[in-house]
């Protein structure tokens, strides 16, 4: 099983990349939280690997801290949750506050991330509340430097019709959730995403 990968970054594209190893190229998907804390093509790549394998595939998926990839695994635990909806809720929600949301019980957060309907909330909680990960000081900041303001709509919009969305709302969502960031001293990827993820679940 493939556990770790380094090399360079061949391709980047929303929830996936393609990591050159010696010439060998991996197809490997990210959270968007993964995604958006590494460099451009070309620039150096380390990520923790997940190997997912079924009859008819062999996947990997890859996180830049052990917190994302535990709370993977654990997800895809859950009855009915599959890499792909895991990976959605990873997107969709900062790993802190994923596991916030379980501890307390908070099904209105848990369901307003996209993928996630009210059943599926409710199993997270059953049967992950006290099988979380206990290294909640472990979520590692990235680096990456705050995009200008029409480049990170873009990206939020991209993130958004990558989770889903169709392209007027997550055009409509992105543009309130810019303007909202704004007004703040802290106007990152992560918040407009996650004002965004507010705007579309009004």
């Amino acid at each position: 099983m493939i556990a770790h990968l380094r090399g360079s970054i061949l391709e980047k594209h929303p929830n996936r990349i393609v990591i050159d190893v010696n010439g060998v190229g991996y197809d490997v998907f990210v959270p968007l939280s993964t995604f958006y804390g590494l460099g451009d093509a070309g620039a150096g790549v380390a990520l923790r690997i997940h190997t997912h394998v079924r009859e008819d595939a062999f996947v990997l998926y890859g996180f830049a801290t052990l917190l994302e990839q535990e709370l993977f695994e654990r997800l895809i635990g859950v009855s009915g949750i599959g890499p792909k909806v895991a990976l959605a809720v990873l997107s969709g929600i900062e790993p802190q506050d994923l596991i916030r949301a379980i501890e307390r019980g908070d099904h209105a957060r848990l369901t307003a991330i996209p993928g996630v309907g009210k059943k599926t909330s409710e199993r997270i909680v059953l049967e992950l509340k006290d099988r979380l990960p206990r290294a909640h000081g472990a979520v590692e900041a990235a680096g990456a430097s705050t995009p200008e303001a029409p480049v990170m709509r873009d990206d939020v919009v991209s993130a958004l019709v990558n989770l889903g969305y169709h392209r007027p709302l997550a055009e409509k969502a992105a543009e309130a959730a810019m303007t909202t960031v704004a007004t703040s001293s802290d106007v990152s990827f992560e918040r407009a995403l996650k004002q965004a993820l507010r705007e579309v679940a009004k």
